[in-house]
């Protein structure tokens, strides 16, 4: 714009403004409402999923032998999945009405579960192959990082969903940013397709969790930069002073003060709404004490504690407080905070009357939660709690779909739920036993005897071993 143009313009806005003597106080005001109206009216769901099941069939499973997730044990059941739901599940095939052209499959000898939930991956975050590149599920920068989502990081085309599939009947997880910080950020639940999107795979409902972390990594992290927190002490005082300055965010949100957006406070605001979930890394049994005391200090509820290998100490404390503990089977030893692990772990939370999940955090374990359920439930065998089969496979099944808000849609094998289900060639809690057909919303898709029913990445299209599920 020429200098005269701009003089001219500037003329012209002044004689405008001169009548009215400036912006008025209603004016101000009506700015500052318009702020405010911003910063609480906020869109919650900017990137919404946009999940579709891919096409199913009716089909009926008759003959096996089914476990429903929620401690049911079923002898010779028949099962029916129509319009991508569970239609009918039980004993009497004479009460199901089964469509003239459903797909039947005979289950003689063999077993049919839920799908397979797990509730700790970083697939699509740090996939495969693991290399600096694809290096995003720890946003290392700050001791708190509530502004940022695990989904802006996946990877959709990463080989191990599909492998999860074939391998292990994983049909739904939750993908968390790692445990490098206090506050680490959002997770994101997916169904367990391939997409050209994140928000393709998006589980249509899921609420989101906040991952937090205790115990040696933050500690060990920011240490090394010579920056708070560099202990245990240091890791609850920051936590804490980022609650208190939440709950001052929420505070003026309701008090229709807030005159900007701050993404983290929105994310912890959501916590403390009850909206957003939390899934804390923790190992040790005192601080997981004392992380229950926080949260009742600053208003939260913890959904589980992950990895949580002394959680065996405090059974009782968790049962009490109706929080899960999202265990391995027998990982210990690899730092100190992991060295007081016993295999009982799980064994001994069942006893409490706690609630168990097996979880993964491994690209290699998630093909296998129902292998490492079963060497759970061996070792409280062995220490003399015996714990029937129809009660491990709800460890990844129904207890872990409670943990991520999902279980009114998934985890058991119910009327009118997701038809996320795995047939195996043997029961799922023997070694020898692996998926023989995974449907998820009903669609089939796996299927060990087609190799066309083998859902393979694109960044696998033209490579060596393309499909290969072995």
């Amino acid at each position: 714009m020429a200098p005269r143009t701009i003089l001219a313009a500037s003329a012209a806005f002044a004689l405008a403004f001169a009548g009215t003597g400036g912006a008025t106080a209603k004016d101000k005001k009506k700015d500052e409402s318009a702020a405010v109206k911003a910063a609480r009216d906020f869109d919650k769901n900017p990137f919404p999923s946009t999940y579709r099941p891919y096409p199913s069939h009716p089909t009926l499973i008759t003959g096996a032998t089914l476990f429903d997730g929620k401690g049911g044990r079923i002898d010779n059941a028949s099962i029916l999945l129509r319009d991508g739901k569970v239609a009918a599940v039980g004993g009497a095939l004479a009460d199901m009405a089964v469509p003239a052209d459903a797909v039947q499959i005979d289950g003689t000898g063999k077993f049919v579960t839920p799908g397979i939930i797990d509730v700790h991956s970083h697939l699509g975050v740090y996939p495969s192959p693991a290399v600096e590149a694809h290096s995003d599920g720890n946003e290392m920068t700050s001791p708190t990082t509530a502004q940022v989502w695990a989904e802006h990081s996946v990877w959709p085309q990463d080989p191990g969903f599909s492998r999860a599939l074939a391998n292990g009947g994983i049909t739904s997880l939750e993908i968390l940013p790692g445990s490098g910080n206090l506050i680490g950020g959002r997770s994101v639940v997916l169904k367990n397709v391939y997409s050209r999107t994140v928000q393709g795979m998006k589980f249509p409902g899921a609420p989101y969790s906040l991952k937090m972390a205790c115990g040696e990594n933050p500690k060990r992290v920011y240490g090394e930069r010579k920056q708070m927190p560099s202990t245990r002490m240091g890791n609850f005082a920051v936590d804490r002073a980022t609650w208190i300055k939440a709950k001052e965010y929420r505070a003026k949100r309701e008090a229709g003060k807030l005159e900007e957006r701050d993404l983290a406070m929105e994310t912890l605001a959501g916590v403390l709404d009850g909206e957003i979930k939390v899934q804390n890394h923790c190992y040790r049994a005192d601080e997981m004490a004392q992380v229950l005391d926080m949260a009742k200090e600053a208003g939260y509820k913890v959904s589980a504690f992950h990895h949580a290998v002394e959680s065996y100490k405090i059974g009782d404390l968790l049962k009490a407080n109706d929080v899960c503990s999202a265990v391995w089977a027998d990982w210990w030893g690899f730092k100190m905070e992991a060295y007081d692990a016993v295999p009982e772990n799980a064994g001994l939370l069942y006893k409490a009357g706690a609630c168990v999940i097996i979880h993964s955090d491994d690209e290699n374990g998630i093909q296998r939660l129902n292998q490492e359920a079963a060497k759970a439930q061996g070792a409280a065998r062995r220490a003399g709690i015996a714990i029937p089969d129809e009660e491990v496979v709800r460890w990844i099944t129904l207890n872990a779909a409670k943990a991520i808000g999902v279980d009114a849609q998934t985890g058991s094998l119910e009327t009118g739920k997701m038809g996320d289900v795995v047939l195996w060639n043997g029961n799922p809690l023997s070694t020898y036993s692996r998926p023989e057909k995974v449907w998820i919303d009903g669609a089939l898709l796996f299927d060990a005897a087609d190799p066309k029913r083998r859902p393979v990445s694109d960044f696998e299209l033209g490579q060596p071993g393309e499909g290969d599920v072995k």
